[in-house]
């Protein structure tokens, strides 16, 4: 056991970081090993528009919870591996639609199995996925009621 491990919930970010970093780079390795060419961060943009089809950036940013600016990064990205394509709203000209491309389409065919694996694989680890994904939800929402940073400055003002 180490400092960081012992130190309960006040090393929580830095625990979640880590487990997020050791996902995604087995998640890479996982991609890797089932031939398909596919970078970890792309999965929520992918996921998100194999699921609603087409969306604006403003519009994918929210359904992923990234800002804006890495939403358009990210975008980018799958633009330059021709795995969306976007194209302008025809109500408004200000606003880019996006959609998978064919290749990104023939991507989501190669992976749906890996990822029924991958939630397998999951399951197993966090022993039970039901009570890490609460757990996890039920933090989110109550962060998105008042943020981490109000609430420590409301004890600090208290005292």
């Amino acid at each position: 056991m180490n400092v960081i491990n012992e130190s309960g919930t006040l090393a929580l970010s830095t625990r979640l970081q880590r487990l997020s970093e050791q996902l995604r780079k087995d998640g890479a390795l996982v991609y890797k090993e089932f031939g398909i060419d596919f970078e970890p961060k792309w999965f929520p943009v992918i996921f998100t528009l194999h699921h609603k089809k087409i969306l604006s950036v403003v519009e994918i940013a929210n359904e992923i919870g990234y800002t804006h600016p890495s939403t358009i990064s990210l975008l980018k990205e799958l633009e330059k591996q021709k795995m969306i394509v976007s194209k302008k709203d025809k109500s408004d000209e200000r606003k880019r639609l996006i959609e998978l491309a064919p290749k990104g389409l023939e991507l989501i065919e190669k992976m749906k199995p890996v990822w029924e694996l991958v939630s397998k694989v999951l399951g197993e680890i966090s022993d039970n996925e039901n009570h890490l994904l609460k757990a996890i939800n039920e933090a989110e929402e109550k962060i998105a009621a008042q943020s981490f940073l109000q609430r420590v400055l409301e004890l600090k003002n208290a005292k």
